[in-house]
């Protein structure tokens, strides 16, 4: 099993490009099972998850191509049962459901697997279908859904740690071919979302609204093949607008979209941070003493659970004390143990961790145990003195496209070495 090696205390500085978002690409890629035709998606991340739903789409019979980041699917013939042994590795699979049930009117999906980062659960999937018209039952760990035709309803998705976002596009997908008028009340508001409602009205849907908590989906009877761009990676720009931040002596990210990371930028200024932005970059450089900071993670457009991790890594090193409230997922601390290791000194108080900066961190043997602990791991060893081995990188290669090399270029001392 692979390690990441870093060699702590080189500063970086340069320029990086910001890869294709693996939350939209997900979703997009399972959208392909809404039509008959040919779609082609480019700037599709090369990631373990996205390689994961191109095999999920295989298993359930659509032709799939791949060059370099363009990936070509063609459904034509698709069959509605997924199981265990094909989703098992990725969570977001469940997101094939909303598309099987709105094309074939039914659909079989093993119950996932996925990050070790508290409940999940998907029972505001199921509800949303159920309000379609459909028949929902689980049962030997499969979720079944059947129903002779869907039919629009108003449905409410916010959950209560607030909207979901796979719910949302789930649901989406599968009213996009309803019968009649769907909307969806508390709908989640992430670009990932309208990314994919774009990638859909390409199709030939009829959606409005996508970005706000209100989502109004037209029925259509059919959808036809498209071409689309996926949006750019927000978390993986925000964890390197971190990484800048921790030990950087000026680090530009291009191919972003700066409103879709304002959550971060705006954190990072008022850590002290110099934030500087252009129509598609962001550069991050230090700017005097950094300053503690209170945080809590909110639904889109506040601050995302996925970049908490990241900034748990920045404030154990920034001077005073600083608070973070995880409000999502409350039990999303398993990196806390892992920063304690190398030097940190974090409490926690259930959801709330009460960090305290120290001067120094120091490199030892760390073990991750989901996609964004791991990268706050990287991001802690790149500050530390001395080496830190991050195991369990597969966890990385799930979410983040070539984050060692990335960081090599920007002057990072890191490598990735064999278990």
């Amino acid at each position: 099993m692979d390690k990441i090696r870093i060699h702590g205390g080189h500063p970086l500085s340069g320029t990086i490009k910001i890869s294709g978002s693996k939350n939209s690409a997900l979703p997009i890629l399972a959208a392909t099972l809404l039509t008959r035709e040919p779609c082609t998606i480019h700037r599709v991340p090369d990631l373990s998850d996205t390689n994961y739903m191109l095999q999920i789409l295989k298993h359930l019979g659509a032709e799939v191509e791949r060059a370099s980041g363009t990936v070509t699917v063609a459904a034509a013939k698709i069959d509605s049962v997924a199981p265990y042994d094909v989703v098992r590795r990725m969570r977001a699979s469940v997101c094939v459901i909303g598309p099987l049930l709105g094309r074939c009117k039914e659909a079989t999906v093993s119950l996932p697997g996925g990050c070790v980062i508290g409940d999940r659960p998907i029972d505001l999937h199921l509800k949303g279908f159920e309000a379609l018209g459909s028949a929902v039952r689980v049962e030997a760990g499969n979720i079944k859904v059947f129903a002779p035709k869907l039919t629009g309803a108003v449905i409410n998705l916010r959950g209560k740690f607030g909207p979901t976002v796979l719910g949302t596009d789930n649901v989406m997908m599968a009213a996009a071919l309803a019968e009649g008028t769907t909307v969806i009340e508390g709908a989640a508001q992430e670009p990932e979302v309208v990314d994919l409602a774009n990638f859909l009205n390409k199709m030939g849907a009829k959606i409005e609204g996508a970005g706000t908590r209100r989502i109004i989906v037209e029925g259509v009877k059919e959808l036809h093949g498209a071409e689309h761009d996926i949006i750019p990676d927000r978390i993986e720009a925000g964890t390197f607008l971190v990484a800048g931040a921790i030990c950087g002596k000026g680090v530009t990210i291009k191919r972003v979209e700066p409103e879709h990371v304002q959550a971060v930028t705006k954190a990072l200024s008022n850590c002290g941070f110099k934030i500087e932005s252009t129509n598609n970059s962001i550069t991050v450089s230090p700017n005097g003493v950094a300053a503690p900071l209170e945080l809590a993670t909110e639904p889109y457009p506040g601050f995302p659970t996925d970049m908490q991790a990241q900034m748990c890594a920045l404030l154990s090193t920034t001077g005073g004390i600083s608070v973070i409230t995880e409000n999502i997922f409350p039990q999303r601390y398993m990196h806390v143990a892992e920063l304690k290791r190398m030097g940190a000194h974090v409490d926690l108080e259930g959801p709330t961790a009460v960090i305290q900066g120290v001067d120094r961190l120091f490199g030892a043997p760390v073990m991750a145990s989901d996609l964004r602990a791991s990268a706050a791991l990287v991001l802690a060893g790149l500050k530390a003195d001395g080496i830190t081995e991050v195991s369990r990188v597969y966890h990385i290669d799930r979410g983040y496209e070539h984050l060692d090399e990335k960081l090599s270029e920007l002057g990072a001392q890191i490598e990735r070495v064999k278990g």
